[in-house]
């Protein structure tokens, strides 16, 4: 699970942000919502990101997407770039480097992995694991003069002169260790934890504009426990989906071999049609999407990003995606962005104050990111939506 992302210069976020999972010392939902992953460590399985257009919400998911890209990107050629953005908008930040500061558990075992970098090499990066309350270090690596020059620690990683050479060497300046990593055959097994943890764990992020089809037919057909899920969770968001069944006559044809049967009532009675996946509608494809990947995550322990979780979605169906996911024990995590400021109404119904932040973005282009639980007076508020729709809490378009 994911403890606490910190990002500075990357994107719109110019000064340091932090994003936290760690929940605060209240007891709500605690059942569902909070894991205690070592004593005394209890993170949240769920966060919500709220601004408005442009503050910056989105750049929150992309940092995530950017670490697990970049771990495990093959450059062959040191003119490739490391496709890391800096904040734009300023004088000195576009020739500063780029900051990432990730804390998470893999098994019970806290990690702590530092990145600093710019368009064209890496200039720091280094992994920690706590087996106390102090960090020892792994691995480091630093940038002089053209190369990467990589240390392991011989005390926590038994390891041959020659395999740590061969890693210098396959370790291009603009790429991570763990893409060098990959190259050479040699037996890390803290690292590896770490690097199987963000390749199997950390899953891609839904977008907006995301297709969904993929091999969602065979997904659901080949996996009985997945089709008993999505068949429960469509049928009590009221959708008329009664089966599914593959069409073999259509399989080259993108999202045509999974056939949906609906049922409808009639003149003649109760009668079920057979619809492919690619004609339902554009919603019932993302929420049957969404559903799949809220599935493989609750299943593996995953950690889920959804980027306006409430498109093409009735605002009911939104909150009972996030219904759906929470009920269900797991040590998966689930952060999404929104625009639907009603969800701040289920507040203490459905969601927790430490599982709420905002983003919102200065003149100066820079943007802030806070949490709900900064505020003062917070059990003292009728409606934390009514208090956000006046100003309360920042994080609102400034429509002139």
């Amino acid at each position: 699970m994911i403890q606490e992302l910190k990002i500075k210069n990357f994107l719109s976020f110019r000064d340091q942000a932090e994003l936290s999972f760690e929940a605060t010392k209240e007891k709500v939902f605690e059942d569902y919502l909070v894991v205690e992953v070592a004593p005394g460590v209890r993170l949240l399985r769920a966060a919500m990101v709220l601004g408005s257009n442009a503050s910056g919400k989105s750049n929150v998911l992309k940092a995530f997407e950017f670490l697990r890209t970049f771990w495990f990107a093959n450059h062959e050629s040191l003119d490739e770039q490391t496709n890391v953005t800096p904040f734009l908008l300023d004088d000195t930040t576009p020739f500063e480097p780029s900051c990432f500061e990730l804390k998470f558990w893999v098994n019970g075992v806290k990690y702590l992995y530092i990145l600093q970098l710019n368009c064209r090499y890496v200039e720091k990066e280094s992994l920690y694991i706590y087996k106390t309350i102090r960090p020892t270090l792994l691995f480091d690596r630093h940038y002089d003069k053209g190369r990467s020059f990589i240390k392991l620690n011989n005390e926590a990683i038994k390891i041959s002169s020659i395999a740590e050479e061969e890693l210098g060497l396959k370790c291009l300046p603009n790429m991570s260790f763990f893409g060098a990593r990959n190259k050479v055959n040699v037996s890390l097994p803290m690292i590896d934890a770490a690097r199987d943890w963000m390749r199997l764990q950390v899953m891609p992020c839904i977008k907006p504009t995301t297709n969904l089809r993929g091999d969602i037919g065979n997904r659901i057909l080949n996996d009985d426990k997945l089709k008993k899920y999505l068949l429960d969770f469509i049928q009590h968001a009221d959708f008329n989906i009664s089966r599914f069944q593959l069409d073999r006559s259509n399989m080259n044809s993108c999202g045509s071999s999974t056939i949906f049967q609906h049922s409808v009532s009639n003149a003649r009675g109760f009668e079920s049609y057979p619809l492919p996946f690619s004609l339902q509608s554009e919603g019932t494809q993302r929420i049957i999407g969404i559903a799949v990947s809220i599935y493989q995550a609750l299943s593996t322990n995953s950690f889920l990003l959804i980027d306006e979780i409430e498109s093409s979605l009735h605002p009911d169906l939104v909150e009972y995606l996030i219904e759906q996911y929470l009920k269900t024990n797991s040590e998966s995590q689930l952060l999404f962005t929104t625009h639907y400021d009603p969800l701040l109404n289920t507040i203490n119904d459905l969601l927790r104050k430490d599982s709420v932040w905002f983003t919102e973005k200065d003149e100066s282009g820079n943007t802030s990111l806070y949490s709900l639980v900064d505020f003062k007076g917070l059990n003292k508020l009728s409606s934390f939506q009514r208090s956000y729709r006046n100003g309360r809490f920042g994080a609102l378009p400034k429509i002139k």
